[in-house]
């Protein structure tokens, strides 16, 4: 794997080991709005997806209305729960550490809005390590297209040849391809590196590699 001078990360499932989280608040959005279960696998498949288009895949199109109503419920619901699930995935907290000593320009490119990014990234001792968040109040275009990454790099004064884009999901490699950059696919992912629509440059399978390369 070469060096890179930035360095773009997806969160959930990425960096924050949310996937029973987020099950969690689906299984209690789906039960109350549409009387229906969650399906795990789907769940846990969705994610990278903003909110809205993920509610939509279980209980169909949604009015504006509706669909502030419902994400309004999803989110105080699991702002009650977060702190008994939410912890980043081992390696991470030494891999970004190693990175930013570094000096490496690091940026997040992902599919939860800033309130909650911001609140998951300090309560895991991450938040310091970044020099851009990029939520979907930023871009008019989302994951998998190019936007959000894109928006990252022109931030961050970087172009997409000398950056690297980490992710989980399909949609991450898809944003960062997209972009004309680099990828990475963590191998802790639910999903199948093999199966991707899209193959990622690296699979990597500790994050203090990433590091280890600035050093």
């Amino acid at each position: 794997m070469k060096d890179y001078t930035c360095y773009l990360f997806d969160v959930d499932g990425t960096l924050l080991d949310t996937a029973e989280l987020i099950f969690r608040c689906f299984e209690y959005t789906c039960r109350r709005f549409a009387g229906i279960e969650a399906d795990r696998d789907a769940v846990v498949r969705h994610i990278g997806l903003p909110l809205r288009r993920q509610l939509e895949v279980y209980m169909g199109p949604l009015t504006d209305e509706r669909a502030r109503e419902i994400t309004a419920a999803h989110m105080e619901f699991q702002l009650s729960i977060y702190e008994k699930f939410l912890r980043p995935f081992p390696t991470v907290p030494e891999g970004m550490a190693l990175l930013k000593r570094a000096g490496k320009r690091i940026g997040a490119v992902t599919s939860r809005k800033q309130r909650t990014l911001n609140l998951y990234l300090e309560q895991t001792a991450l938040r310091e390590y970044f020099d851009v968040l990029v939520s979907p109040e930023m871009t008019s275009a989302h994951k998998p297209g190019p936007e959000p990454a894109m928006k990252a790099l022109e931030i961050l004064g970087c172009t997409a040849r000398e950056s690297l884009m980490i992710g989980d999901s399909s949609f991450d490699i898809e944003c960062g391809a997209g972009a004309g950059m680099d990828t990475a696919f963590v191998a802790w992912s639910h999903n199948d590196a093999s199966l991707l629509p899209v193959a990622p440059t690296y699979v990597i399978t500790d994050l203090r590699l990433l590091g280890a390369r600035g050093t």
